[in-house]
């Protein structure tokens, strides 16, 4: 029987084990998105992760959807994250750096002047976003046009190919949890009439020529790709996600990618079973869980429901946990008040065994 903590092999790249980190923002990057020396340290700590998935990196200037988070679009970007993934691999990890533009989501005081956050459509997010100025509600973004799409395709592949410059061993594509690809994708979100917009072979177009893009720019190999079907986050509005995602599926298998990874959001297991079995690669699982995704999950990988499982705030709260995970334990408890922004409280003090 095939174990969490059994090797594989993902495109070439030999894990030792199935157990991998999830993305997870932070907000702890320094003046120019750049990551930091905790960042070195928060990273380090965790290589014992099948795969560590960063948190989301916005791939140009105006992706940028919280404070303080870190981007791929710069040259003092790239560098720093080099003493990321050196020291990730010195101590025996892989590390793939999640791209992920945040459309409508954020606000323009996060921006460069007379920069204004993005989307497919003129429609708002309902909420708000914490900024230095206190919250601040969504504001209603300018629609992309089709030249401006285009542009942030190769926004995306180019900052693929700064990450493998950067020393990552491949990329997610960030295309869950309300963000830009998202937003694309889902038709509370997407109303256009043209190509990009109307039925789920339009809607999932942005989504396939991202990923074919960063594909041809550092290798399919090299790319992954993250969806939340159905998932509300940033007030996304996805009536029949089976339709819209089974197509996406298939075509991200034509790409033949690294893996696929599903982050599971209510009752939605038999539509995650009909994608692995659609795309046919790889298979990463967050499991849909009424808390933290605990040690039951290694179950799946046991059933083979998926190929790895990822772990969120149990990652972010037990550096070791692969070797916790082995023993049955004890954890550290995750402390949400210091999940976002600070210092290294919350970030690179929780012990290991």
């Amino acid at each position: 029987m095939t174990t969490a903590f059994d090797p594989i092999n993902l495109s070439g790249i030999q894990l030792g084990n199935r157990i991998a980190m999830a993305p997870m923002t932070r907000s702890r990057a320094g003046e120019g998105g750049v990551a930091t020396d905790l960042t070195v340290a928060y990273y380090t700590q965790r290589a014992s992760a099948g795969l560590i998935v960063t948190e989301g990196i916005q791939p140009s200037v105006v992706g940028q959807g919280y404070p303080d988070t870190p981007g791929l679009h710069s040259d003092e970007q790239i560098a720093a994250w080099r003493k990321v993934t050196d020291a990730v691999h010195a101590a025996g990890g892989t590390i793939f750096a999640q791209l992920m533009h945040a459309g409508r989501v954020g606000h323009p005081v996060l921006l460069p002047d007379g920069l204004i956050n993005v989307a497919p459509s003129p429609v708002a997010a309902d909420g708000q976003v914490y900024t230095a100025e206190g919250p601040k509600d969504f504001i209603t973004p300018r629609e992309l046009t089709d030249a401006e799409i285009r542009a942030t395709i190769d926004d995306f592949a180019t900052a693929a190919r700064n990450a493998i410059e950067a020393g990552f061993d491949g990329v997610e594509l960030h295309g869950a949890n309300g963000y830009l690809i998202h937003q694309f994708l889902a038709p509370g979100s997407n109303r256009r009439t043209d190509e990009w917009g109307g039925p789920a072979e339009n809607r999932i177009r942005f989504a396939v020529e991202v990923a074919a893009a960063v594909a041809e720019a550092i290798g399919a190999s090299r790319t992954g790709f993250r969806v939340s079907p159905g998932n509300p986050s940033n007030s996304i509005s996805e009536p029949d996600p089976e339709t819209t995602y089974t197509a996406l599926a298939k075509e991200l298998a034509a790409l033949d990618l690294a893996y696929l990874h599903v982050m599971e959001v209510g009752d939605v297991r038999e539509l995650s079973v009909r994608l692995r079995q659609d795309f046919g690669g790889t298979f990463l699982l967050n499991p849909h869980t009424d808390g933290p995704t605990g040690p039951e999950a290694l179950a799946l990988v046991e059933d083979g429901t998926a190929d790895l499982v990822t772990f969120g705030a149990l990652f972010l709260a037990n550096p070791d946990l692969p070797a916790r995970l082995k023993a049955g334990g004890p954890y550290n408890t995750p402390d949400r008040a210091t999940y976002y922004g600070g210092t290294e409280q919350g970030y690179t003090d929780y012990p290991a065994l």
